[in-house]
């Protein structure tokens, strides 16, 4: 092997001669300038990937930084679900074996990353600065803007949002800063492998920063991803949730495991645990139509008896707080009880009718012992279902590509404005919110549309009926009401607080992937985006009670057109079932 001295000095006087000549006028030194050809190159061959173990080192550290937009964002989320390369620079920086022999390899790095499709997916590239004082925001973009027009994994340039986030990012990864009397800096080279899952897996130093082997190490870690079992993976993506999404709430006690979220994909799926045997949780909430029933607007239960409510999506059900669309169950470990003793859903005649059956059933009699030491309990069947759909997560959308990840391609530009009407003049985002790092879509509270309120009666008395989907014809209230028993009126949050104020309210849904769960509303009254956009545009239905953000918007054909262009880019990426 080339000795560490040999190396530096040929790398340093390559990397001075190239990063000279390719160096606009002004140009920052450790700037995204692709140096081709030149880094350390070693007489030896890297090790084929997935010979060998990168064991964890440490968990990475978090911190406060603003990417090149200068939106405040952390550390954790910039990398959270993702592979990473972390490394360090600084303006001026002139030491060769430093910030620009880093930059280098992360540019070699991506360009042979670039080729792999599904490591490019999975990649992306941090350069954090700790030169507060001239890497601002602004420089940040400079050296960011001309990837924007390569192909290749993400890289996020970042600086800490303040000194105190500085030093104890630079402490938390060991990165001293030396400071000149001449107020030049200077540091000791470190660039960190960071996998999904947040834990640093190798620290590379000059001697053995060599892109074949960072390749190497990336491509053990994806081989590594891809022979974690399912559950092992699922269990994964809640300790890094996708792009977009913030951590995801678990209970302390009861946290998920691979054993518990297998036993509740199991229970899920069961239709044994019904009372004739025909009815399971996916029968209304189907993986391949989002999670919900695209075809009815409101489900049907067991013996074909109809539901009250159209079925709410369980993608990102992690994050509801307060869950049925009056917000009657607080938890998800009590929540499945509910539709299981439901005479119109699953029609258990009673919580130990369940059990009895569990324990009847042979597939079943390991499973509970592997996941809780202990055999089935009404707790434990709910504490595994709130394992598995815990694992729905849908992020890394477009939007979020475009809105958290910085891709200014991301998004068309018909839905950046609907975008801007969302935010703006139509005002959706004071009830679909987005916060600063994160976005739900969702405040969590309860509003009166106006919709329960016209199809309580008081609205419209001809009403559309979808007989097969896209084929609607009218009818008179009054005849459907002839061939049925009258529907009563659906109060929402009423029938739980039994606050008069409460009447016609039902919990703000999430617009996550929203394109992919209608037909829409607690009722399923609307079946395409398009009729939600306009009879928002409308208005709603004006009575009283209905909330004065509710309004009529004076959106024209184009404008309506971009909204929902805005939110059909808020579909994630699949879930895996």
């Amino acid at each position: 092997m080339l000795g560490t001295l040999t190396i530096r000095t040929a790398v340093a006087a390559a990397l001075a001669a190239v990063l000279a000549a390719s160096a606009p006028a002004g140009a920052h030194e450790p700037g995204p300038r692709p140096p081709a050809g030149v880094g350390p190159r070693f007489d030896y061959e890297p090790p084929v990937p997935g010979t060998y173990r990168l064991p964890p080192v440490k968990p990475a550290a978090d911190g406060g930084v603003l990417d090149a937009r200068g939106a405040r964002r952390r550390l954790r989320e910039v990398m959270a679900g993702r592979l990473a390369l972390l490394s360090f620079i600084y303006t001026g920086c002139h030491d060769a074996t430093g910030c620009p022999l880093a930059t280098a390899v992360l540019h070699q790095v991506r360009a042979a990353v670039a080729r792999d499709r599904e490591l490019a997916r999975r990649l992306t590239l941090v350069t954090v600065s700790f030169d507060l004082a001239r890497d601002t925001p602004p420089a940040l973009a400079r050296y960011a803007e001309p990837l924007r027009r390569v192909r290749g994994p993400r890289w996020e340039f970042l600086v800490p949002s303040s000194g105190r986030e500085l030093d104890s990012i630079l402490t938390a990864y060991g990165q001293s800063i030396e400071r000149a009397a001449d107020g030049t800096l200077s540091h000791v080279l470190r660039v960190y492998l960071i996998d999904a899952r947040g834990q640093i897996r190798n620290v590379y130093g000059v001697d053995f920063l060599d892109p074949r082997l960072v390749l190497a190490d990336l491509r053990t870690l994806l081989l590594e991803e891809r022979a974690l079992t399912r559950d092992e993976a699922a269990l994964a993506r809640i300790a890094a949730p996708p792009l977009g999404l913030p951590p995801v709430p678990v209970p302390a006690d009861t946290p998920p495991t691979a054993a518990r979220i297998a036993l509740g994909r199991k229970l899920f799926f069961d239709r044994r645990l019904s009372r004739n045997g025909t009815m399971s949780c996916a029968m209304c909430h189907l993986p391949q139509q989002g999670f919900t029933n695209r075809e009815l607007a409101r489900p049907v239960g067991v013996e074909g008896r109809s539901l009250r409510r159209n079925a709410p999506t369980l993608l990102n059900v992690a994050y509801v707080r307060q869950l049925f669309h009056d917000g009657r169950e607080v938890s998800l470990e009590t929540q499945a009880l509910a539709p299981m003793l439901d005479p119109r859903e699953m029609a258990n005649p009673s919580p130990g009718a369940i059990l009895a059956r569990l324990r009847a059933l042979p597939d079943y009699d390991s499973l509970f012992e592997q996941a809780f030491g202990a055999g089935p309990s009404l707790d434990r069947v709910g504490q595994a279902l709130a394992s598995y759909q815990r694992t729905l997560l849908a992020g890394n959308s477009p939007f979020d590509r475009w809105y958290f990840g910085g891709q200014a391609t991301a998004l068309s530009a018909e839905a950046r404005e609907g975008f801007r009407l969302f935010t703006g003049r139509a005002g959706c985002a004071s009830c679909h919110t987005i916060e600063a790092r994160f976005a739900l879509f969702t405040d969590g509270a309860f509003h009166d549309t106006g919709v329960a309120w016209a199809r309580a009666g008081a609205g419209e008395s001809v009403i559309a009926v979808e007989l097969v989907p896209g084929f609607v014809v009218p009818m008179a209230r009054q005849v459907i009401e002839s061939v049925g028993e009258p529907e009563a009126p659906d109060l929402g949050r009423h029938e739980v607080t039994l606050d008069p104020d409460d009447r016609w309210r039902f919990r703000t849904p999430s617009l996550r992937n929203v394109a992919l769960t209608g037909p829409y509303m607690h009722d399923g009254s609307l079946s395409s985006l398009r009729d939600v956009v306009e009879f928002y545009n409308r208005g709603g239905a004006p009575h009283p009670g209905q909330d004065p953000r509710v309004r009529p918007l004076g959106l024209d054909a184009r404008e309506t057109a971009a909204l929902v262009a805005f939110l059909e880019s808020l579909t994630g990426e699949t879930v895996d079932p």
